[in-house]
């Protein structure tokens, strides 16, 4: 066996075929894309640390595993990495903070558990923002990483780091987390596929905040057949999560394939009246005949987003706060501003803020619910902007429209976490100047197969993931 720069460009769902066949070993699949990590993570610094040694080793005893003749895991042979914020033992885990910039945890969080269960094998961990906070991957630890198809831009976040290994093919799957886009918003920037699932689908172990159905985990890949297999490995109940969902996650390998004739989609091109950059809506309205093709019935509706951004912000304040409180306390120096805001906002924000977001939340959950018995779907923009140059922080103003904090920007994501309705980034096309964007489709509450199955028909008739950014070999 012989190892090559094709296999990194290779879906995982054809790796994991030709490694079960024997036409290719865990070994050589593991090699190659360690040999594309040297070549270009330099330039992208989207993994930010990485075993090669053991990853190796652990792809050696995968193949002395099969050669036994032993039963192969779903992930069997995969390269994969995690998100800097899922603990790994014995490997470095930073939160992108200066404050664990030197930790290394003694268990893995529950995904990790799972994806290793299933056979897949850490390569490394993937960059964020400090905890996570902000979609655009930048730290004091380790710096920015940049947008494979164009070094001067962010790759988005706070999955970031996974979005850009993934479309760099430097990795074949990674994993991640969405609290107000982080799954969703670097897949549409680095075109590659994002799945935010239903809070409670991919459990989470451990967590400081274990009621919070705002963050959830979930899969990212380069196409939706592979985060379907992903998604498959990493869902099923924990009794450690009280939110976790009492399914079989088998159910998720279904055929993807199916008929959409009559079914009803609602297009909502700025989520109710946000700011949206013209460049990003041509990209999504040339791509509409697509969901007609395929016999749908596409109508531009839109649920009522009334009371979402405040519900959002003050929500958000509170999981921060109960998280980072401590940090904030003895370690407030060390804190990114950003940071710092949120923690704040979380422990001085009236009782009365909160009880008020509790209740538009619920008032949202009702209209959602009900608009979506007459729309099986609803698309839009993943994001409001394009890519924007890595330089800068955040979106300070959208055409006219001022940005008044570091998520303001980031509504067409976070208004949709706050639903609790699955929802994923898929390839919709570039902008004039080869910039990716992606385009959001929203299920049914709890609907992830049926998500997946219209991703994947639209993902058929595009094929906008198989553009690849031009990179040093």
């Amino acid at each position: 066996m012989t190892h090559s720069p094709s296999l990194c460009d290779m879906t995982a769902v054809a790796l994991r075929a030709e490694i079960a066949a024997g036409h290719v070993s865990a070994r050589d699949v593991m090699a190659a894309h360690l040999t594309r990590i040297q070549a270009c993570n330099p330039s992208i610094n989207a993994i930010v640390t990485c075993d090669a040694e053991g990853a190796l080793a652990r792809a050696a005893a995968a193949d002395e595993h099969q050669a036994n003749g032993d039963a192969l895991g779903l992930l069997h042979g995969l390269p994969i990495v995690h998100k800097d914020s899922f603990l790994t033992a014995g490997m470095r885990t930073t939160y992108g903070s200066p404050l664990y910039r030197d930790f290394i945890p003694d268990r893995d969080s529950l995904i990790v558990t799972r994806e290793r269960a299933a056979g897949a094998i850490t390569l490394g961990k993937s960059n964020l923002p400090e905890f996570g906070a902000g979609s655009q991957t930048f730290n004091a630890v380790f710096g920015a990483t940049r947008n494979p198809y164009d070094l001067r831009m962010t790759a988005g976040g706070s999955s970031g780091g996974a979005a850009a290994a993934l479309a760099a093919r430097m990795a074949p799957l990674a994993d991640g987390t969405d609290m107000g886009g982080s799954l969703r918003n670097p897949a549409s920037f680095c075109n590659v596929v994002g799945l935010r699932p239903s809070p409670g689908r991919v459990p989470q172990w451990p967590s400081s905040n274990p009621y919070n159905p705002l963050t959830v985990a979930g899969p990212m890949a380069r196409t939706v057949a592979d985060v379907a297999l992903l998604l498959a490995a990493t869902a099923g109940p924990d009794p450690r999560d009280p939110l976790s969902i009492d399914q079989d996650p088998a159910r998720l390998l279904a055929s993807l394939s199916r008929d959409f004739k009559g079914v009803r989609i609602a297009y909502a091109p700025t989520w109710g009246g946000l700011p949206v950059q013209r460049r990003v809506l041509q990209v999504l309205e040339s791509q509409l005949p697509v969901f007609t093709d395929l016999g749908a019935r596409v109508e531009q509706a839109c649920p009522d987003f009334t009371g979402a951004n405040d519900a959002f912000q003050a929500l958000r304040g509170q999981v921060f706060a109960v998280g980072y409180e401590a940090a904030l306390r003895e370690h407030r120096h060390l804190l990114k501003d950003t940071v710092i805001w949120n923690i704040e906002l979380g422990l001085t924000q009236p009782a009365a803020t909160v009880v008020q977001a509790e209740r538009d939340r619920a008032a949202l959950f009702a209209r959602m619910h009900a608009f979506m018995q007459t729309h099986e779907f609803l698309i839009g923009p993943v994001s409001q902007v394009a890519p924007f140059p890595v330089d800068e922080e955040t979106v300070s103003c959208i055409g006219d429209t001022p940005m008044h904090n570091y998520i303001d920007w980031m509504r067409s994501g976070y208004y949709l976490s706050l639903t609790g309705h699955p929802a994923i980034s898929v390839p919709c096309g570039f902008t004039d100047d080869g910039l990716p964007v992606g385009i959001q489709i929203v299920g049914r509450y709890r609907q992830e197969h049926a998500l997946l199955q219209l991703a994947h028909a639209f993902e058929l008739a595009t094929q906008h993931w198989r553009r690849e950014p031009v990179l040093p070999d």
